[in-house]
């Protein structure tokens, strides 16, 4: 929740849509434009006062309106807009700049930072030329008061169109902040105009207007990209916390209880994760191992419970990869200067991925140890100890870090991708099915989690592959020890591009699974733990 800035003038809460006929209303300050509740008519006047409509003064409810109003884009809002288009195009070109922005809200009473006025361009620049044409400023206003009113509806808990600071404290608490009443009322009076304590559409909307659309935070607690629903692979963005779950330790039992969901989704998705081992080291065009054929090599060599080798070692390095990952992004996030509880797009790049890579470094000799486990023939090792013991013994211990270049490759692609992805969709779902709340659901995070990763995984599985490769080169008798771009000229050259692509069937038919299996068992294991639910 914002606790800065100042409230737009009357121009601004002029701009836009005034559908509405005036309306009457009994103890209206003309001057203020808001609405006294607790304001008795004046006793020298038997008329109620007619008060003029402000910005966005359509009806939250629609059974209120004469007929429906979202931004609508009629000819009077057209004007206004094009009104306040001009005030802020300062030097008059048709483009409205950060210079612009800078000087024309100055003009207009509204003081903003230059890191909010460039997020403001950013935010609604299609054609990237450093300007807000009229379209851009239009359409980036438009969005943004619907992302505003979504809030509101959240927040307005009574739904009577208006915030007490009784429903300010539960926001908080459901962000996992608890303050107090007073601290409540303060909020309240940063936003109220007319001393109701109570903030009205008109109120909150002129508050945010002009402040960047992505820290609304109600959307930002619905739509934190978690890596809790554990896909078997490593996700780069940790998942982030509040002041109060860092200050309180609930942060730990979020990750003991990702933790623990993702072990028992890898382990029952084991035998999937080792075929898909064993087609990217074995399979090629001579043997083309499918499938079917791969499971059942697998029972004929080792017997059913053949089928789980490399997934201890694979469940034992989630809990320091998370500890490390989760360590090193806060330790990030405070490098890159960062003060917002949040991160932007690209700073949740820059960090999640450095922060995988620093954890990826850290325990990548369990990575080689789980590939090799999972190759490995019946009777060859006793156990992880033993397995680490050979390779120290005949490889030496540049051999614990054989495909360590490619892995950290993947990691760019990976993140970039399914945050770019996840951004994506979730717009798209705000844009078009979000009406009351911006909280879209389990199933459309789900589904967006989902696919966001499974873009990632596909972006970057011929280096997965090749990492794979190289760390399990040591288990073909004979077979020469390549280099990266070396394997990689020799699939191209035997295999063709789709050789790149071996055991991505099984690789993406454990994705649902895991999904499924980590969130369900997540639920239960914050429930035991006394995890609240954010």
């Amino acid at each position: 929740m914002h606790q800065h800035g100042s409230f737009m003038p009357p121009l601004l809460g002029d701009v836009f849509c005034q559908c509405r006929s005036a309306e009457t209303h009994p103890g209206v300050d003309p001057g203020g434009g808001g609405v006294h509740a607790e304001d008795p008519p004046s006793a020298s006047s038997s008329k109620p006062v007619t008060r003029q409509p402000l910005a966005g003064d359509w009806p939250l409810d629609s059974d209120q309106a004469p007929h429906p109003c979202d931004i609508c884009g009629g000819p009077e809002q057209e004007h206004r807009l094009k009104v306040l288009f001009q005030v802020l195009d300062v030097n008059g070109d048709g483009g409205i700049c950060i210079n612009d922005l800078t000087i024309g809200l100055k003009k207009l009473g509204v003081h903003r930072t230059e890191h909010e006025l460039m997020k403001i361009v950013k935010a609604g620049d299609k054609d990237l030329d450093g300007q807000l044409d009229f379209e851009e400023f239009v359409h980036y206003l438009r969005d943004h008061e619907k992302k505003l009113r979504l809030v509101f509806k959240s927040l307005d808990k009574k739904n009577d169109g208006r915030i007490d600071s009784q429903e300010i404290m539960q926001s908080l608490r459901d962000l996992g902040v608890n303050i107090s009443e007073e601290q409540a009322d303060k909020i309240l009076k940063s936003m109220d105009k007319n001393g109701t304590m109570m903030i009205d559409w008109n109120e909150w909307r002129d508050y945010h207007l002009l402040h960047p659309a992505d820290n609304i935070p109600e959307i930002i607690l619905y739509w934190k990209h978690s890596t809790i629903f554990d896909v078997g692979e490593s996700l780069m963005v940790p998942d982030e916390f509040t002041a109060e779950e860092k200050k309180t330790g609930m942060w730990w039992r979020h990750l003991v209880a990702g933790g623990g969901a993702g072990a028992v989704s890898r382990t029952c998705t084991a035998p999937l994760d080792r075929l898909k081992v064993i087609m990217q080291v074995h399979a090629s065009k001579s043997n083309s191992m499918r499938m079917a054929g791969g499971f059942s090599q697998m029972i004929r060599e080792g017997g059913v419970r053949s089928l789980w080798r490399g997934n201890g070692i694979n469940v034992i390095k989630i809990g320091p990869e998370s500890a490390i990952k989760f360590m090193a992004y806060e330790q990030i996030k405070r490098l890159i200067g960062s003060n917002q509880e949040t991160l932007g797009i690209t700073e949740r790049l820059v960090a999640g991925s450095l922060a995988g890579a620093i954890a990826q470094s850290s325990i990548y000799p369990m990575e080689v140890l789980k590939t090799r486990l999972a190759l490995r023939r019946t009777g060859q090792f006793s156990g992880i100890l033993h397995c680490a013991k050979h390779i120290f013994q005949k490889e030496g211990v540049a051999a614990f870090y054989k495909g360590y270049v490619p892995n950290m490759l993947g990691i760019i692609p990976y993140a970039g991708i399914d945050l770019a992805v996840y951004e994506t969709l979730k717009n798209a779902w705000l844009q078009r099915y979000a009406t009351d709340s911006a909280n879209p659901g389990v199933f459309v995070l789900l589904a967006c989690g989902t696919t966001s990763s499974t873009c990632g995984q596909l972006a970057s599985y011929p280096l997965a592959l090749v990492r794979t490769r190289m760390q399990g080169q040591a288990t073909l008798e004979g077979g020469p020890q390549m280099t990266m771009s070396g394997l990689f000229r020799h699939i191209i050259r035997t295999e063709g591009a789709t050789g790149l692509y071996r055991g991505l069937a099984p690789n993406f038919m454990k994705v649902i699974p895991s999904v499924s299996i980590s969130y369900v068992v997540y639920e239960h294991l914050k429930i035991t733990l006394g995890v609240q639910s954010r």
